[in-house]
């Protein structure tokens, strides 16, 4: 049976920002694809480039140059025109962003945002919009949504702000989700009915989901392949279950290992990766994790230089490539 397109197409997929100590490359061509009813889950340390790709992808960045291929079931979005980006943005592409107290009003009632993003892509009457409004609220699971339509931001809890900004995300019933942090300033109760919020309208809707996260516990429940992000590239790429199983990066193998174990004592200090994420000022002509890898570290001379000097490109299995030049699996080729 032939394979299904994707919905979101991401190929080659550069972001360049001009800064005065010289261009930053925040992104440097980056491949992924996202598939209808699908998660891909892209994870990495803060400043690897994942808020960036999403950003790329609704066409959010303004003095960048971005260059690649962004397709929306075979629509180009690069250098789409602004008026063009306008009807995508809400409408097929829907954002939830890391902090919903800033990113809602504090002057406007949830409700009257809400309603707002509907007539805009829907050209609603007040009423209409109002009432799906209240629909959406009570949809995401809170109480009284008629009531709390007409409260401000500051009068919801961090949870039910989250939940409203899901609620807004979904107003239009866009076709591909991306979620940047949605359950980082939550506790792990108001985080698990989160994500089961969004797995239930994922399944009902055939949402396609980018999650973007630094958290491996929430990328192993909710998504079906993961991206693993260092410097702005692609380190590892592979279903949910295989990257668990058999991480073949050292830096995936870091970033797993650096995660508080059920048989650890109590007093066992967390796991760290020694050194710092690369400049991308000035980045190196190979492998990016080179100078924190332990894998390099113990390795001959000429397999060092080639770390140091060599890009490695990704590769090596289907459906589980890495870019590595030391690979924890046999079979594997850069």
């Amino acid at each position: 049976m032939a394979t299904p397109e994707p919905l979101l197409s991401v190929r080659e997929l550069s972001v360049t920002f001009p800064t005065p100590r010289g261009p930053v490359r925040a992104v440097d061509s980056l491949s992924f694809d996202v598939h209808r009813g699908r998660t891909l889950g892209i994870v990495g340390e803060s400043g690897s480039g994942k808020s960036v790709t999403s950003m790329a992808v609704l066409g959010l960045h303004t003095g960048a140059e971005v260059t690649g291929s962004i397709t929306l079931d075979g629509q180009e979005l690069v250098g789409l025109p602004e008026r063009a980006l306008n009807r995508v943005r809400g409408r097929r592409i829907a954002m939830i962003f890391q902090d919903p107290l800033s990113s809602l009003h504090p002057y406007y009632t949830v409700g009257e945002q809400i309603a707002e993003h509907h007539r805009v892509h829907f050209d609603s009457r007040r009423a209409q919009a109002h009432r799906r409004a209240v629909e959406m609220l009570a949809e995401v699971g809170i109480p009284e949504p008629a009531r709390r339509a007409g409260e401000y931001p500051h009068q919801f809890s961090g949870g039910m702000r989250q939940r409203a900004m899901i609620a807004m995300a979904l107003a239009c019933e866009p076709e591909l989700l991306i979620a940047d942090e949605p359950t980082t300033a939550l506790d792990v109760t108001v985080q698990a009915q989160i994500l089961e919020l969004l797995a239930r309208l994922q399944q009902e809707r055939g949402l396609a989901v980018v999650m973007i996260t630094h958290d491996l516990g929430v990328v192993a429940r909710v998504a079906h392949e993961v991206l693993v992000m260092y410097g702005g590239r692609a380190a590892e790429q592979a279903p949910v279950d295989d990257l668990f199983a058999t991480p073949a990066h050292p830096y995936t193998r870091g970033l797993l290992d650096s995660l508080p174990r059920l048989d650890d004592d109590d007093d066992a200090p967390l796991r760290a990766i020694p050194g710092s994420p690369p400049s991308l000022l000035d980045p190196t002509p190979g492998c990016a994790f080179a100078p924190r890898c332990p894998r390099a570290a113990s390795a001959s001379a000429e397999v060092r230089l080639r770390c140091s000097n060599e890009r490695p490109l990704l590769g090596g299995p289907s459906g589980h490539p890495v870019a590595c030049h030391l690979p924890a699996y046999e079979g594997v080729t850069s």
